[in-house]
């Protein structure tokens, strides 16, 4: 009974946030804000994590190819698979689940019980709307940008491999990055992203928004959004593979 009491609190909830913005300008305002806290200042984590993982996933594939019939081509061709299609999209977006959800909950929640959010309302503010509207559409703006840039650093951490290893060349490499291209593997990945920030973002929000209580609550609601998103995450990862790719 309690999940679908939440879910349709959730629903109830998303219909807020997706009406139309009372005053234009000041979600302008706050778009741009959202687009440093969101999007800029998760630049550096995804950077790092990237290139390490296409750097890690180039010497698996290279330790694991133990055949002369296999060309060592495949080393660029299947890094370039694994970040556009698994790595990059999820894996990031697990990241971002838990630097960018567990922000939001905590900013929600702590607006909460300090008693904004009512203050707001009093005013006659949608104060959903007027609170997460902005994260949510510069999420679905900003997380595509921020995924395809891990998908270049990634595939540019395996050639860091090549140039300064003897596992495989550079050559070799870029080889397999060129060979069986298929461009509708970079849009699976992007409706994906935009699955994952939607889900990202409104349950952050939504934990940190329903809570009660003082300052344990606001870390409870900000651990709860980041497992409920993660979960969330993986199980569309499924729907959404078995949907368009099969």
């Amino acid at each position: 009974m309690k999940f679908f009491q939440q879910t349709g609190r959730y629903l109830i909830f998303m219909w807020q946030v997706l009406s139309r913005p009372q005053k234009r300008r000041v979600f302008y305002q706050q778009l741009l804000t959202e687009f440093y806290a969101i999007g800029v200042d998760s630049f550096g984590i995804v950077v790092i994590i990237s290139i390490f993982m296409g750097a890690v996933v180039s010497i698996l594939v290279a330790y694991n190819i133990d055949s002369p019939l296999i060309p060592m081509k495949m080393v660029g061709y299947s890094t370039r698979e694994m970040a556009i299609l698994e790595f990059s999209p999820t894996m990031i977006s697990l990241i971002l689940a838990g630097k960018v959800g567990s922000s939001i909950a905590s900013q929600i929640g702590t607006m909460r019980v300090t008693e904004q959010i009512d203050a707001l309302e009093i005013m006659g503010i949608n104060s959903a709307n007027f609170l997460i509207f902005p994260k949510l559409v510069t999420a679905i703006l900003i997380n595509p940008a921020l995924i395809v840039f891990s998908m270049v650093v990634s595939i540019f951490g395996g050639y860091l491999i090549a140039t300064f290893t003897n596992l495989f060349t550079p050559a070799e490499y870029i080889l397999g990055l060129r060979s069986w291209f298929d461009a509708f593997t970079v849009f699976y990945a992007l409706i994906k992203t935009v699955v994952f920030a939607i889900i990202i973002v409104s349950i952050s929000a939504f934990q940190g928004y329903i809570i009660k209580g003082g300052s344990i609550q606001v870390g409870r609601a900000s651990t709860k959004a980041v497992v409920y998103a993660s979960i969330l995450i993986i199980v569309f990862n499924l729907i959404l593979t078995q949907t368009i790719l099969i």
